[in-house]
């Protein structure tokens, strides 16, 4: 079954000052520390918009301005057509708040509707697949862990040598679940989603 993250202690609101747009080059040069992490914004199977770089220590992500300084989903140029993906769109609001704390990264959720989040540091590390966890509004959860991250990494692990990003991405859908308990089994079937790929420092 989805398991249900809330955490009480919501984080307040902070102003973020806007980051800087980067092409995917940034990902093959783990040697820049100038940002924390890279999000990308999908609709369905296609990514929508350039790779948002994130500097400040918090960042909002909305879909109208002026909700917010950070990330604004709904100025990104979008051909989809689809009644649903406008509908969840449409749904986003307020959106959430990615915030960089000493024992990890949380994640406020600031709209009306619950979104859902994948971390493989959410997990117990020998699960064989990981779970999505539903966080309702006004609700925050440590979607992830920078020690859990690296004890993840085993030099000798094949798929680990062969992404070296595998346990430093979050993804994360607003309004639409995925996974065993939904219809939709992978998050590439969710109509609007958010890929975090976080700096290995």
């Amino acid at each position: 079954s989805v398991e249900e993250e809330e955490n009480a202690s919501a984080h307040h609101h902070q102003p973020c000052l806007p980051s800087c747009f980067v092409d995917s080059q940034l990902l093959l040069e783990p040697g820049d520390r100038s940002h924390w992490c890279v999000v990308a914004y999908w609709e369905e199977k296609t990514r929508v918009g350039r790779l948002y770089c994130v500097q400040e220590p918090s960042l909002d992500i909305f879909y109208d301005l002026p909700q917010g300084n950070g990330f604004c989903l709904g100025q990104l140029s979008s051909d989809n057509k689809s009644q649903l993906v406008q509908k969840v769109r449409s749904k986003i609001g307020c959106g959430i708040q990615l915030t960089r704390e000493v024992d990890g990264v949380w994640v406020y959720n600031r709209s009306t509707y619950p979104i859902f989040i994948k971390s493989a540091t959410l997990d117990n590390p020998d699960s064989r697949t990981l779970l999505v966890h539903k966080v309702f509004p006004g609700f925050s959860i440590k979607a992830f862990d920078y020690e859990k991250a690296y004890s993840l990494r085993r030099p000798n692990d094949h798929e680990f040598m062969q992404q070296p990003w595998t346990g430093f991405t979050v993804q994360i859908s607003f309004v639409k679940g995925w996974g065993q308990c939904y219809t939709r089994q992978f998050i590439s079937s969710c109509p609007c989603w958010l890929e975090v790929i976080f700096n290995s420092r």
